[in-house]
C-alpha cells in the first residue's frame, strides 16, 4: 500500500508492515524510515525499522535487513506519508459542557471546544476547528474553517484568524503594541491601540508567539507565512505571502517583511523598516535599514552577504594584523634614528 502510494519499487518483502515512523537511527521493528542525507546511510545497515524508504537510484553497499522502497523524492515521500499519519487521527467534535461559550457565539460544523475555553460575545468559531481546552477568544473574533487553536492560546477582541490555520500553545494575538508617549512629568502616556491582528489563510504560529495588534488599522501576516516559537511581532507589522521565521526573532512596529524571505533565528528588524521579497536574513542579524527585493544580508548591523563574509575574514586576522602593525611601527622608528 506504502508503495503503491508513493509510485515506489520495492526491494525485499512486499508483505512487510508498518504502524509507526521514526528515524532512521532509532528504526525500531514495525517502524518506517527514510534515508535522505548520505552521512546516515551506515544506519542503513543497523537501523531495526521494517521499512526504509531511499531514493530511486540508490543502491547499498552492505546487506539490508530492512525492506526498501525507492521512490523519486525521499524528502516528499515522507511528508506525504506524515500528513496522511496525521489526518487519520481522530478529530474531537462537539462543546464541552465546561467551556464557557456566549449564547451569541456561532459555532461551526464539526468543531470541538474544549474544557475551560473562553468564547466571548459575538465571535464566529468556522466548521471543522479545534479549539483546546484554555483558549481564550475575545468579542468579535472569528476564526475560519479547520483552524486548530491548542491549548492556552489566547486571541483578543476583533482580531480574525483564516482558514486552516494552526497556533501552537501559548501564542497571543492582539495583545497591546508597545506605545507610549513620554509626558511632561516625565513618565510616560499610554497611546490606546485601537486596531487589530489579520491572520490570513495557512499560517502557522509557534509556541509563544506573540502578534500585537494596531495602533489604527491592522498588523498583518500574510497567506501562508509560517513563525517559530517565541517570536515578537509589534504592532502595525505586515509580512508578506509564504515568508518564514525561525525562533527568537523580532519585529519592530509598522515595518514590513515581504514574500517569500527567510529570517533566521534571532533575526531583529528595527521598526519603520522594508525588507524587499525573496529576502534571506542570517541568524542573529539586526537590520535597521530597508533591504532591496532578493538581497542577503548577515550580522550586526547587517551587511549584504559577500561584504559580510569579506570583513569576517577580516576580522578573524585582527590579532595577526595588529601583531604586523605593531611590528612594522617598530621597524619604521628604528629607520628613523
Amino acid at each position: 500500500m506504502i508503495a503503491g502510494l508513493l509510485n515506489g519499487e520495492i526491494v525485499g518483502d512486499p508483505r512487510t508492515a508498518v504502524h509507526t515512523v521514526s528515524s532512521i537511527e532509532e528504526g525500531r521493528a514495525g517502524a518506517l524510515a527514510y534515508l535522505t542525507n548520505p552521512r546516515y546511510e551506515p544506519f542503513l545497515y543497523t537501523t531495526g525499522a521494517s521499512i526504509v524508504l531511499v531514493g530511486r537510484s540508490f543502491e547499498p553497499s552492505a546487506e539490508v535487513g530492512a525492506t526498501l522502497i525507492k521512490v523519486d523524492d525521499v524528502g516528499a515521500a515522507i511528508v506525504q506519508l506524515l500528513a496522511i499519519y496525521a489526518a487519520s487521527k481522530p478529530r474531537r467534535k462537539g462543546v464541552s459542557p465546561r467551556a464557557s461559550v456566549d449564547v451569541t457565539v456561532t459555532v461551526g460544523g464539526e468543531s470541538y471546544v474544549g474544557d475551560f475555553a473562553v468564547v466571548e460575545r459575538g465571535a464566529k468559531i468556522g466548521p471543522n476547528c479545534q479549539i483546546y481546552p484554555q483558549v481564550y477568544i475575545g468579542p468579535g473574533v472569528e476564526i475560519g474553517e479547520g483552524t486548530t487553536l491548542y491549548a492556552g492560546v489566547k486571541i483578543y477582541e476583533g482580531c480574525r484568524i483564516g482558514r486552516n490555520c494552526i497556533l501552537h500553545a501559548g501564542a497571543v494575538i492582539g495583545a497591546d503594541g508597545f506605545g507610549f508617549m513620554p509626558n511632561a512629568e516625565g513618565g510616560f502616556d499610554k497611546i490606546p491601540q485601537l486596531g487589530n491582528v489579520i491572520i490570513e489563510d495557512d499560517v502557522e504560529i509557534g509556541a509563544n508567539t506573540c502578534i500585537d495588534r494596531a495602533k489604527t488599522d491592522s498588523t498583518i501576516i500574510r497567506r501562508g507565512v509560517k513563525l517559530d516559537n517565541l517570536i515578537q511581532i509589534g504592532h502595525n507589522v505586515q509580512v508578506g505571502e509564504h515568508t518564514v521565521s525561525s525562533a527568537q526573532t523580532g519585529i519592530a512596529g509598522t515595518s514590513r517583511v515581504g514574500s517569500h524571505c527567510f529570517l533566521a533565528g534571532q533575526v531583529g528588524i528595527a521598526d519603520h523598516v522594508t525588507v524587499g521579497d525573496r529576502v534571506k536574513i542570517g541568524s542573529k542579524s539586526g537590520i535597521d535599514k530597508n533591504v532591496p527585493d532578493g538581497e542577503i544580508r548577515f550580522g550586526y548591523p547587517a551587511l549584504p552577504g559577500m561584504q559580510y563574509h569579506r570583513a569576517s575574514a577580516v576580522f578573524k586576522r585582527l590579532p595577526e594584523l595588529d601583531r604586523q602593525v605593531r611590528q612594522l611601527e617598530k621597524e619604521i622608528n628604528e629607520l628613523k634614528k
